[in-house]
């Protein structure tokens, strides 16, 4: 069957047309290869542009072109036909094994005889938690996952107390060993004494994560468990220990109030508010918020007892599987770990209360590197194609070597996200690779972290993300460079851009209200925090209020 069908592939067949100019009787005549992969369209524009055809024969000529290849096409399905059936009935291809491919292909591509799909539990336990979460229940779970938290947080508060006395102690024998050095002991004593030190703290480090790893797992796995049991008892109205199930019990959070009120101390905070109208005829309502605040600010569980606390908490529970969702831009450097920097910092908030909905955030990093490695495999073979095709220059060749020599780590301008469910006030975190470039003061809109802006609204746009956190000067902390001048061009170039990127957000989802913050490090100056206040309604367009005064 197969020697019959390769028979009429690659058979040409001449198509022939013939029209009128004036008096002339012209003759057109084309060799075509069937199967014909070329699209009939295609095909006829090139023959006009080719033959320097007439445009009054293009209509006529096109549908010529299009029936000619649909009726040799079917001569040749029919000759497949008769062959297959002359093969079969010889006795060439097996019949029962033929009805069974026929009866398998019919069954895996008609959706009623398809198998339904199996429920995912992250599907089902996700619509379990929406539903409890918008119930009278939605106490008890905030309260429940606290108690977690507190659990946890004792753990990391006992891992952080032995690391430490193993530190001093390590330091005292260091400083006696320093001491004897040139007397008793030598270099490589030295040495060796560091060497086993640092073993016993990686030995340590080791033992205090399988322990967290293993609790946050029981942790999690009791979870879940409680919050599908909670939710067919719920079914159930005539069970009578379902008010003991969802009793708040908040002695244990008010102790631990009082206990760690005083760890996490809010610094002051300076904030202004604007309501903006962007568009040109369809204008949209957004909201910008200018804030003097520390990035995890937004991702710590605070313990002190000010009002709104809880309210925040709940707000991102119950917005967790939504179409409005928190995002937190933060900048890091071209290595996917959790190992230095704000990486480090944000990774020990993750630890600090466990996710009950998402993986970890190292196995959500070891996804992401998986998938750059994947990327930079694509990304060294297409350069490498276009170098062996003659398509030389500078960058490419710096590009290839630069992606041979760090074959795991991603480009100024490049960004992964990580979902969370256990932060303060966001559910999305997008770690926005930057380099040293960006302290300088001549980055353009050009510049790769500008652009990966971009890039990250436009995800904002099409996975609901409402709410998203930027740092306005691109940096989380300021240093002597960066003076007044320099932030001032930093926060226009950044203002002018995001105004650009959210007029473009229209055409990317209809234009949906957007609440947008700008954030500043901590230990800028108020004065400048006002400069740049005042500079915002200056480049967006800010809603003026109205007056209404009765006539008496």
């Amino acid at each position: 069957m197969k020697k019959s069908i390769e028979r009429f592939c690659n058979r040409e067949r001449e198509f022939v047309y013939k029209f009128k100019v004036g008096s002339q009787c012209l003759e057109l005549k084309v060799p075509l290869k069937f199967p014909v992969q070329e699209n009939a369209s295609h095909l006829h524009g090139r023959l006009m542009l080719l033959h320097s055809l007439p445009c009054f024969i293009e209509k006529d000529l096109k549908e010529a072109l299009s029936q000619f290849i649909e009726e040799e096409s079917l001569r040749d399905y029919d000759r497949d036909a008769e062959a297959s059936l002359e093969a079969v009935k010889s006795g060439e291809v097996d019949l029962h094994q033929l009805a069974s491919s026929w009866a398998k292909a019919y069954a895996e591509t008609t959706l009623e005889h398809a198998r339904p799909e199996e429920p995912s539990w992250d599907e089902d336990f996700a619509d379990v938690y929406h539903d409890l979460i918008h119930s009278p229940a939605s106490e008890t779970l905030l309260n429940l996952e606290h108690n977690y938290f507190v659990s946890i947080s004792e753990l990391i508060g006992e891992r952080d107390v032995e690391l430490k006395k193993l530190r001093e102690r390590q330091g005292i024998e260091m400083e006696k060993v320093m001491q004897e050095l040139g007397k008793s002991l030598t270099d490589q004593d030295v040495n060796s004494l560091a060497a086993q030190h640092f073993e016993s703290q990686q030995d340590l480090e080791n033992k205090w994560s399988n322990e967290l790893k293993q609790s946050t797992a029981i942790q999690k796995q009791e979870y879940q468990e409680w919050v599908i049991k909670l939710h067919q008892d719920l079914k159930n109205p005539n069970n009578s220990s379902l008010s003991e199930e969802i009793k708040v019990q908040p002695s244990q959070f008010r102790e631990s109030v009082e206990a760690n009120g005083r760890i996490y101390e809010e610094q002051r905070k300076l904030e202004e508010s604007f309501t903006i109208h962007l568009g040109a005829q369809l204008k949209t309502m957004h909201n910008l918020r200018l804030l003097r605040a520390d990035m995890l600010d937004f991702c710590k569980h605070k313990r002190n007892h000010r009002s709104g606390v809880k309210l925040h908490r709940l707000q991102t529970a119950l917005s967790l599987y939504s179409t409005s969702l928190c995002g937190l831009v933060l900048l890091v450097d071209n290595r996917i770990n959790s190992y230095s920097g704000i990486k480090r910092d944000f990774a020990t908030v993750c630890q600090e209360c466990t996710d009950f909905h998402f993986p970890r955030i190292e196995e959500q990093l070891e996804v992401v590197q998986q998938v750059v490695l994947y990327a930079r495999t694509q990304r060294r073979s297409k350069l490498k194609e276009s170098h062996d095709s003659g398509n030389r220059n500078g960058g490419s060749d710096d590009k290839a070597k630069n992606a041979d020599r760090n074959y795991l780590n991603i480009l100024p301008g490049e960004f992964y996200i990580t979902r969370h469910s256990n932060l303060s006030e966001i559910h999305v975190a997008f770690h926005l690779c930057v380099d040293d470039n960006v302290k300088s003061g001549n980055i353009t809109a050009r510049d790769p972290a500008i652009m990966g802006l971009r890039n990250i609204l436009k995800v904002c746009c099409t996975h609901d993300i409402t709410t998203i956190s930027i740092p306005l000067l691109l940096v989380h902390d300021m240093s002597e460079e960066m003076t007044i001048p320099w932030c001032l061009r930093r926060a226009e170039l950044v203002f002018k851009c995001v105004k650009g990127f959210m007029m473009e957000m229209a055409s990317w989802d209809g234009g949906i209200s957007r609440t947008v913050q700008f954030l500043v490090p901590q230990s800028i100056s108020e004065e400048m925090f006002y400069q740049l206040s005042n500079m915002l309604p200056q480049i967006f367009r800010v809603s003026s209020t109205l007056t209404l005064t009765s006539k008496h």
